[in-house]
């Protein structure tokens, strides 16, 4: 290709040579999706020291290499198949090929008609709905991620509940409302304070007995107390044991009171996904709002998630633009005005790409594999006298302690996690369940099989030695 003569020479040779650092790029990526059973998966990296830019830059290639020489050995290893930290998927060869496409073609899916892009993302929700069993009055956008799917989600029973009083509350302001759950995710509570609703708006309901599912009698009574619209926020899988509220049962209230069902179905919806599973996600079609998020189960590369809503009209009143050159609102179809973002990145094409690549008896396969290499390590946990299984493994995630003869505190978790990251096999997150300091495996990850869980055990059970080693030293 020829430079362009007006170019900093530096961008006029990047141009030129545009093949060869793709290539570079290629080249990296190779050689760390090559080291996936190598690789750590959690990493303890110090903070890096202040550095000064350069007035004059480097050059792509020189860049890349300067980032694989210093940096690239230190990234964790959160795409491999021993990642069980939070609820992280990895990339499938789909998704990671469409996430690379994203950036080139660098789209800004808003507008309807003026890319294919747009329309990609209606498609993509299309075939969500359907992995769902979502009706076709399900409107649906992507987002960032769950808080911001949570956020939209929630934005829009605050609308309805001001509707239901005769205020417009996206013009005139919102006024108290009350936001209801038994087991809240922490980005509920987050979306609150953006919202203006404070933390301190959610009111919690006693959860039935050693689970974290809400006791639906006890919803009811505290409908009863509230005693006018607010948002019941209903989970379909909780982080710490993949628990599900009754949906169906709580959305039957609906015939005595008035609230908007928000339903947080981040990864739990994907129980859909199976025969075996798909019990535990009857109800999804009779949410108000819904969030379920792709970079989880779906195994698409951060960030994308989707929210969907059966109430269009309400999201247009809260989301809608008023610049004149982004077109009347009451008659464009665009994104931007419908979420919270007006950038948006194409991230559609990943989802799109990977549930072509795979369909629904890939990703039926991905879910079993996953719930089957959990409920194994759960078994191990249980036969274990060093560690305490503190739930029955439902789904993708095991919640366990250390066993009762060893210091369960925080602090003894956060050490023994610790060693466990440093062992370099295998990442969880701690937890608390119930009051219990513990520790948590979710299991994503669409390469994961059950010989990645007995490398994972090992390295429970090595780190627990050495650790009573080195305390037997010290006495």
């Amino acid at each position: 290709m020829a430079s362009k003569s007006n170019l900093n020479t530096t961008l006029a040779n990047d141009l030129d040579t545009r093949q060869d650092i793709l290539n570079e790029a290629m080249a990296m990526a190779t050689s760390f999706l090559d080291k996936q059973d190598d690789l750590a998966p959690g990493r303890n990296i110090p903070s890096l020291d202040a550095a000064s830019l350069p007035d004059k830059g480097r050059g792509a290639i020189s860049a890349l290499r300067l980032f694989q020489k210093e940096y690239a050995h230190l990234l964790s290893n959160s795409a491999g198949p021993r990642y069980f930290g939070f609820v992280t998927g990895g990339s499938t060869p789909a998704a990671l090929a469409a996430d690379w496409l994203v950036s080139a073609y660098d789209q800004n899916a808003c507008g309807s008609n003026d890319s294919i892009a747009p329309q990609i993302e209606h498609q993509t929700i299309g075939f969500f709905r359907q992995l769902f069993g979502l009706d076709d009055s399900f409107f649906g956008s992507f987002v960032t991620g769950a808080t911001m799917s949570n956020f939209t989600g929630l934005a829009l029973g605050r609308q309805w509940v001001g509707e239901q009083r005769g205020v417009d509350f996206s013009q005139d302001g919102a006024r108290d409302v009350s936001y209801v759950s038994g087991t809240p995710h922490s980005s509920v509570i987050k979306s609150l304070s953006m919202l203006g609703a404070g933390r301190r708006s959610m009111v919690y309901v006693d959860t039935l007995p050693n689970r974290e599912a809400v006791d639906v009698n006890a919803l009811e009574k505290k409908l009863n107390e509230i005693n006018g619209p607010c948002v019941v926020i209903a989970n379909a899988g909780t982080v710490n044991t993949v628990d599900f509220d009754d949906i169906e049962a709580i959305a039957d209230l609906k015939k005595r009171h008035s609230f908007w069902l928000h339903i947080d179905a981040a990864f739990g919806g994907f129980a859909a996904c199976s025969p075996k599973f798909a019990h535990y996600a009857a109800g999804l079609n009779l949410a108000d709002s819904l969030t379920v998020d792709a970079h989880k189960w779906l195994n698409v590369p951060y960030d994308a998630a989707m929210q969907f809503t059966r109430h269009k009209h309400i999201q247009l009143k809260v989301f809608q633009n008023s610049a004149a050159y982004l077109g009347n609102p009451e008659e464009s179809p665009d994104f931007f005005h419908y979420t919270p973002e007006n950038s948006r990145r194409f991230r559609a094409l990943p989802s799109w790409m990977t549930l072509m690549a795979y369909g629904r008896e890939g990703y039926r396969d991905i879910v079993e594999r996953n719930c089957d290499a959990a409920s194994y390590l759960g078994e191990l946990i249980s036969s274990s006298d060093n560690f305490e299984l503190l739930a029955p493994v439902k789904m993708n995630v095991v919640c366990f302690t250390l066993s009762s003869h060893d210091e369960g505190s925080a602090q003894a978790i956060k050490a023994f996690l610790n060693a466990v990251r440093d062992d370099g096999r295998v990442f969880f997150t701690p937890t608390v369940l119930k009051g219990r300091t513990a520790m948590r495996a979710a299991v994503s990850n669409w390469q994961t099989e059950r010989s990645d869980i007995d490398i994972a055990f090992s390295a429970l059970n090595d780190t627990h030695k050495n650790l009573l080693n080195v305390a037997a030293s010290r006495v």
